[in-house]
């Protein structure tokens, strides 16, 4: 049981407290008051809506679940749905709560988390009464002196199916799975993620708006993203008998068949096995039928490509890197490595800092020819080269 518990606490009051030091360490350096601000949902990005129609599911099945006594149920759609607040949402919008100023895109980032995180850990109070009531004295109470006392004595969130957007939700998924399959890509090819990646094929039977395209071309560090119901370029398949079916039925011609699968096209033979399920072979003028149990198919894949499938959706990566995208990459390696040793030398966020490079042509070269893009990533207000 402690390892139970150990995780829940990990997944669920972890991410929750992760997602509020996130909002509070950056509404500190903006010095920002959700009671000044209103949530204008018109105003609000597509990223913004999937978040509140997320929330909202999530309060009428917490309220449905916990009303009819499922209480594992009513812990599992908070537990969801804080994940999505912090892996997808939060991870995905960061970069808003950087911009300087308060326009209002960053307005309708600050609301929507703020709102967020009150609604989930009012839904969540009766089951962790201290971390939340904690969140909602910092967050709510001190900066709105009209709210109630504790979170205990506040009403459970009411659930608006105004802002649910069915469609926006499903689409969403649709993002993660290709998200997902990418990923995957990725690790069995073995190219970090801020290793840029130039073309990423997806074979679905679903297309998605331009907006959807462009997270999933960010998520995944990728340049171009492209629809087709072809893949047959970057894939095929290859096929063996399976010996314990074709043994016994055609056992002395097993190597005659074992030479014939080899030569097959196999897309062509792919196709022909989905039309009739079945594969015709000639074995010396004798005609021999395999069905799917008598074959071991794998797919197979181009040099260069690698690809991955599931539910009908295949992603396909050119691992094929240019001199441009090769030093890109490398770009990315060094603002993460300054990140890093910005972070251990205990500089807070907003920090200016001086980076000095010595004794590796190849990073200054690198550097020079980067200096602003780093300069800005890592705040540098300068690099001194030759010297450290």
């Amino acid at each position: 049981h402690a390892k139970a518990v150990t995780e829940g606490q990990r997944k669920f009051m972890g991410t929750l407290w992760n997602t509020y030091a996130f909002y509070t360490l950056y509404a500190e350096i903006d010095q920002f008051d959700p009671t000044k601000h209103a949530l204008e949902y018109d105003k609000l990005s597509v990223m913004d809506k999937w978040l509140l129609s997320k929330m909202n599911t999530m309060v009428k099945s917490v309220d449905d679940n916990l009303g009819n006594y499922r209480i594992p149920e009513a812990a599992r759609a908070l537990q969801e749905f804080v994940d999505d607040m912090s892996n997808w949402y939060v991870r995905r919008s960061r970069e808003r709560f950087w911009a300087k100023g308060m326009e209002q895109d960053k307005v309708n980032a600050y609301m929507t988390l703020y709102t967020a995180l009150v609604t989930v850990c009012k839904a969540a109070a009766p089951m962790i009464p201290f971390m939340t009531e904690e969140i909602y004295q910092n967050i709510v109470r001190s900066v709105d002196a009209s709210a109630k006392e504790s979170i205990h004595l506040c009403d459970f969130p009411v659930y608006n199916a105004e802002q649910v957007d069915e469609k926006l939700e499903a689409d969403m998924d649709l993002v993660l799975k290709i998200v997902v399959l990418g990923r995957a890509c990725r690790n069995g090819a073995a190219i970090k993620n801020r290793q840029p990646i130039g073309q990423m094929y997806v074979k679905a039977d679903f297309e998605i708006p331009e907006f959807y395209k462009d997270i999933v071309k960010d998520e995944l560090n990728v340049k171009n993203v492209t629809f087709t119901q072809d893949v047959r370029d970057f894939t095929s398949y290859t096929f063996k008998p399976q010996l314990k079916t074709v043994g016994p039925k055609y056992g002395k011609m097993l190597g005659g068949i074992k030479a014939a699968l080899e030569n097959l096209e196999g897309n062509a033979a792919m196709d022909e096995l989905n039309a009739t399920d079945a594969l015709k072979l000639d074995i010396n003028g004798q005609e021999v039928t395999l069905f799917r149990e008598d074959l071991l198919i794998e797919s197979a894949q181009m040099p260069g490509y690698v690809s991955e499938n599931d539910n009908g959706i295949t992603v396909v990566m050119d691992t094929n890197l240019s001199e441009e995208l090769l030093e890109e990459g490398f770009v990315r390696e060094i603002i993460s490595k300054v990140q890093t040793m910005r972070k251990e030398a205990g500089f807070e966020v907003m920090d200016k800092i001086r980076v000095s490079v010595k004794d590796n042509d190849k990073i200054i070269e690198t550097m020079k020819a980067n200096e602003a893009e780093i300069k800005s990533e890592v705040l540098a207000e300068e690099v001194v080269y030759g010297e450290t």
